[in-house]
């Protein structure tokens, strides 16, 4: 849907941040420059009659973000996690879009579930409330299975939800190359990628089918994490606007009143949010991509409650390594080692000076360490950050954004509950353990093992693929022919053999 209605589309965004009167407490709480500040309330202020009214009762950057729609929705929840950038007041303000937004009529979601399961809502479940909690995607009400008795959340999507993402999703991709054509600088940082990502991210929240199986897979990768639960899926009550998963009864983690009445020791919970997910991202390779306190609940025994799983995250192998590594060299003060992995990951051009990169990044390092996260000012950092990635020429790493999304969010979440908490000591124990299986000889014989088991499988092919690239990189007329030798057949059996006995035997020793 492109077209004029996404200039339209931008330009109210701005008038109803004036209309509703949180142009001030925005820019206020990012700090923005007098100029800044300037050129928004004159660009706003003419057009505030387009503005949207909102909700009155709310305060003012809650009103406009949840008359804008869903995908400013999704921007307050993150911030609401993050009162270290927006300060304490906003982000009280935007917890309320978490889980606590309008819902749409009990009545409507019975419909969509009698026509998405094809029975009527009596026959499945003997017991369906209203609705329990209400987000921007979605509504939760609690049921119990008819055939079995178990309570379930059932998960019902808003009606016309897609069609109200698209519009806001356009109006990004527009504003996006309008920032790389009137700001080059800026197009190291790929908006427009940046934005595409977010896309595919969304839409595949949109399919609760998919949810659904993230739900299991999460659930399977983490049955023995102490300290946790993930509930499981209900396949046949679950479809592409409805999921039906097991109940999970506990306090929310942004109810901090409720979690200190329980006598719940916030520290050991803080250090456990932040701990479990680095050993899902770096463990598995599979995380938990929205875990702000609206989608996490703390269990009467302390365990960890983890649930809406339409965002999550995969990195490769390769990756999660380069990750461990740089985390790491933070840990340990080696930026020289940090600098190298960037370079070596090609995340910073092989031109820039490495020394000069290492120095740029102890800058920004050494503040956060001895100190506690009260008085560490994350806004300051991450600006900090911002320039030294500009001045070397990083690019954004789209294959990363929701890993390092997801890292700020869960910090937001633990200093919540622990204002004191130190990141890196906390994470100390997680990396280490992964470096230790992950980046010593065990992981090298692990390396060799399926290098083996590769050769074992396509051995036979490889003389026919070495022919064919010397038949089209050199004169096929000039190759000598190469006879067959009856025996052929018999040596690459020999090789396989081989090489599968290396695996077995590599495979016993670790």
């Amino acid at each position: 849907m492109k077209g004029p209605h996404n200039i339209i589309r931008l330009i109210r965004t701005g008038a109803t941040l004036e209309r509703t009167g949180a142009m001030d407490v925005v820019l206020e709480a990012f700090r923005a420059p007098p100029h800044l500040r300037l050129a928004a309330r004159t660009l706003g202020w003419p057009f505030k009659w387009l503005g949207l009214k909102g909700d009155p009762a709310l305060p003012p950057a809650t009103r406009a973000l949840t008359a804008l729609g869903p995908a400013y929705i999704k921007f307050g929840q993150v911030l609401s996690t993050r009162p270290d950038i927006v300060g304490d007041d906003l982000a009280d303000q935007l917890k309320y879009l978490q889980d606590k937004l309008p819902p749409f009529p009990t009545e409507i979601a019975k419909s969509m579930i009698e026509a998405e399961l094809e029975l009527p809502v009596a026959t499945l479940f003997s017991d369906f409330s209203e609705p329990v909690a209400a987000a921007s995607i979605a509504q939760v009400h609690r049921a119990r299975m008819a055939d079995t008795g178990e309570d379930v959340a059932v998960k019902v999507l808003r009606p016309g939800i897609e069609r109200a993402f698209r519009k806001d999703i356009d109006a990004f991709y527009l504003a996006a190359r309008w920032i790389e054509r009137l700001a080059p600088f800026s197009r190291r940082l790929r908006p427009v990628d940046v934005i595409a990502h977010f896309e595919g991210v969304v839409m595949g929240e949109l399919d609760l089918r998919l949810e659904s199986s993230a739900a299991a897979e999460f659930a399977a990768n983490t049955e023995k994490d102490e300290g946790f639960q993930v509930p499981k899926p209900v396949w046949f009550l679950s479809s592409r606007n409805v999921m039906t998963l097991g109940w999970a009864e506990g306090i929310g983690l942004n109810d901090i009143a409720l979690i200190d009445a329980a006598g719940i020791d916030r520290k050991v919970v803080a250090a456990r949010v932040l701990q479990l997910f680095l050993n899902h991202a770096l463990r598995d390779g599979f995380f938990h991509a929205d875990m702000h306190q609206g989608n996490l609940k703390v269990a009467a025994n302390g365990d960890i409650i983890a649930y809406d799983f339409g965002i999550m995250g995969r990195i490769d192998e390769y990756t999660r390594r380069v990750y461990a590594e740089i985390l790491m060299g933070f840990i340990r003060k080696d930026y020289r080692r940090v600098a190298e992995v960037h370079f070596e990951a090609g995340y910073v051009p092989a031109d820039r000076d490495i020394d000069e990169f290492a120095r740029a990044l102890r800058a920004v390092g050494e503040p956060i360490f001895g100190m506690d996260a009260s008085r560490i000012s994350m806004a300051r950092l991450l600006a900090y950050l911002f320039e030294v990635t500009e001045r070397f020429g990083m690019e954004t790493r789209t294959e990363l954004i929701l890993l390092q999304r997801t890292m700020v969010v869960v910090e937001g979440v633990a200093r919540s509950l622990d204002p004191h908490i130190n990141i890196w000591q906390v994470a100390r124990p997680v990396v280490e353990r992964y470096i230790r299986e992950n980046l010593g000889p065990k992981a090298v014989l692990r390396d060799l093992l399926k290098t083996a088991r590769v050769l074992a499988r396509f051995g036979p092919r490889l003389p026919a693929l070495v022919e064919a690239q010397l038949i089209r990189t050199g004169n096929p007329a000039t190759l000598p022919p190469r006879p067959q030798h009856p025996l052929a057949p018999l040596l690459w059996i020999a090789l396989a053999v081989a090489a599968f006995a290396t695996g077995m035997l590599i495979d016993h020793l670790i």
